[in-house]
This record gives structure tokens, sequence and C-alpha cells, in this order.
């Protein structure tokens, strides 16, 4: 009997990683888990890791219409979720005065807007009691010379998690 019996799980970014690891050990432990990835190849490749009670959704993280598909697959197909895990995540380094428009705008637009809308609408499928965990970096504390952009988009998680726990303690929806 596995601590995570009956259970379900969503993960994005679920195709590599630690997230990969995180699905494997999620499955062992008896839930059936949903991943997500932007690249079918790796979603296929983890799906034949996983090897049973694993759904692969593909799609981006931040995109929102990307997000209602996988919510509506999980939803038609197990109905609620017990453990959301919002892992997915990108960096590059770049030093101040070098970073580009397009590097700052690539890592806000997953690491932070892609968790704030992962959690926002996973919450009406969210069971009570159920968990969020979301990946952050021990970069947004440390000060790594190169890595601000990514630091900061990191940074978020921190204050959301401080917030969202008040709001969300009594079962609440926001």
């Amino acid at each position: 009997m596995g601590k995570l019996d009956g259970k379900v799980a969503v993960i994005t970014g679920g195709s590599t990683g630690m997230a990969l690891a995180g699905a494997k050990l999620f499955v062992e432990e008896g839930a059936h888990v949903f991943i997500t990835g932007r690249r079918q190849e790796a979603l296929d490749e983890a799906v034949k890791a996983i090897g049973r009670n694993v759904t692969a959704v593909q799609g981006d993280a931040a995109d929102l219409a990307d997000l209602d598909r996988l919510y509506e697959t999980v939803e038609r197909e197990k109905g609620s979720i017990d453990v959301l895990w919002a892992s997915a995540g990108m960096g590059e380094q770049g030093k101040l005065g070098e970073i580009t428009e397009e590097q700052f705008d690539r890592a806000f637009w997953l690491n932070a807007r892609g968790t704030f809308f992962t959690v926002q609408k996973a919450l009406p499928l969210l069971n009570d009691g159920g968990s969020i965990f979301m990946t952050g970096s021990n970069a947004s504390l440390r000060g790594f010379p190169g890595w601000s952009v990514y630091s900061g988009s990191k940074a978020v998680q921190q204050a959301w998690a401080r917030v969202w726990l008040n709001e969300l303690r009594d079962g609440g929806s926001g």
C-alpha cells in the first residue's frame, strides 16, 4: 500500500529531470499522474519510463488554452486533483546590461506566469486537503552573478506561497 494510493497528481514539466523522477515516485506510491511538457517526443519517452498510471498532455504551462486542455483531460479522466506540482521552468544566464527583452520574457513567461496560472486554473479541481508544490530555486536567494532574470522569475513563488497559504488554508479558492 502506497502513500498515494488512489490519488491523482498533476506535474507540469514532468517529462524530464526532477519532475520526471517525482512522477515515477508518485506512481510507485500509488498515484495516477498527469504530466505535461512542450515536446511530444520527451513526453512519449517519459510515459515509457514511468510505465503505468500516467497520462501525458502536451502543452506549454504558461499557455492558458493548453492549461485548459490539461485540466479538461484531468476532469474527464479522474475528476479531481490531490497533488499539484508546478515544476515547468527554464533558465538562461545573462548579465545585467546584456539581457535582452526576449530573455526576460521567456523566463517570466514560464517561471512566473506558468506557475501562477498552473495553480489558479487547477483550483476548481483541487480536493480539500490537496497539496500544491512549486519548483523554486536557490538562485532566488543566493545572488549568483549572471542569473538575475532567472532569480527574479523564481523569487515570486516565495511571495505566492505565503499569500496562497493564507487564502487557501480553510479550503477557499482565493
